[in-house]
């Protein structure tokens, strides 16, 4: 039998009954970032507008990156809620089993909301659920998911509302999602408390970044775009002049601006970004040496090799080593 649907970001007093699908190998801030929220809010308005309990896969314990276990019944044994959170973190085509897709589906069906957190969109993709949907995940997996996915209108936003879907990129999107959440139902001052436990300062950008930065460098918008075009074009550098140009400056300008907020040049922090990738992808991913060079702009195995080694202290196969 099919729910009546419901807006749960549209203003309403009534407490949301919530569920949270928790799969082994998701990680514990992405997990906090879910749960915190709902227990900051009830906290700061004194009565319960969230109610959640947890589930897991198949009933068994779910183990966090972290080691922490968290006990439920079996997803199948959901029987109606407003909102289900999808946690995941890694091995996720080993989670999209079946009958875990049909759960899904069932529950999308009775009109709940589904939000997927971290890698909880790739499942709810995998469900056929997000088609025609605006969706988006962690910024590592933007570009896998948009092509395995095609018919999800892909984004690199930090969270994304479509429809009764709602996707979000990591933990810190997650807690901006939440506020949003908290926000739309039970009102801005409400959410700035939560925000203020947990001394949260919300992103200004809408879009998911691979590095952080420092909260002056992000008040800077001119500097945030420059930083931004270059995580942008990490296989295809770009010159610092097109960068510059990018964000409207002179390349002196530029320097500058990089001089003083970031204590190098925009040539040096381009190449650390680069190689700062390129970790990520020997310590994640089983790509060749030679991938991973071509994938962070490296048209010279050589160069690469000397200038992995001097970033990182290591070679790739040493850190591979250093990992298992």
């Amino acid at each position: 039998m099919k729910n009546a649907e419901i807006d749960i970001f549209s203003p309403n007093p009534a407490p949301l009954n919530t569920a949270l699908l928790v799969l082994d190998d998701c990680n514990t801030l992405s997990f906090a970032a879910a749960v915190d929220p709902m227990r900051a809010a009830n906290r700061r308005a004194g009565q319960a507008l969230f109610k959640w309990s947890f589930f897991t896969a198949t009933g068994a314990s779910a183990q966090l990156t972290s080691g922490l276990t968290i006990d439920g019944p079996p997803i199948s044994k959901l029987e109606h809620c407003d909102l289900l959170m999808v946690i995941a973190g890694f091995r996720l085509e080993e989670h999209a089993t079946p009958r875990l897709l049909s759960s899904l589906r069932r529950i999308a069906s009775q009109g709940t909301t589904l939000a997927g957190i971290d890698g909880g969109p790739w499942l709810l993709a995998r469900a056929g659920l997000l088609d025609g949907q605006i969706a988006t995940t962690h910024w590592e997996d933007l570009e896998d998911f948009a092509t395995r996915f095609p018919h999800v209108n892909t984004r690199r936003d930090r969270f994304c509302i479509s429809g009764k879907f709602a996707t979000s990129g990591g933990a810190a999107p997650c807690i901006d999602m939440m506020l949003h959440l908290i926000r739309s139902r039970f009102g801005a001052d409400l959410a700035r408390r939560v925000s203020s436990a947990f001394l949260y300062d919300p992103e200004s950008a809408h879009r998911q970044s691979p590095s952080s930065a420092p909260r002056d460098v992000r008040r800077n918008p001119l500097l945030a775009r420059a930083l931004e075009r270059m995580e942008e074009t990490i296989d295809t550098p770009l010159a610092i002049a097109q960068i510059a140009a990018h964000v409207g400056l002179s390349p002196r300008a530029l320097e500058i601006r990089f001089k003083t907020h970031l204590d190098q040049s925009p040539k040096s922090t381009y190449l650390q970004i680069r190689l700062d990738e390129a970790l990520r992808l020997a310590t994640d991913t089983s790509l060749p040496v030679l991938d991973i060079a071509i994938a962070t702009g490296f048209s010279s195995p050589a160069s690469f090799a000397r200038a992995f080694k001097s970033r990182h202290g290591h070679s790739v196969r040493d850190c591979r080593r250093k990992h298992r």
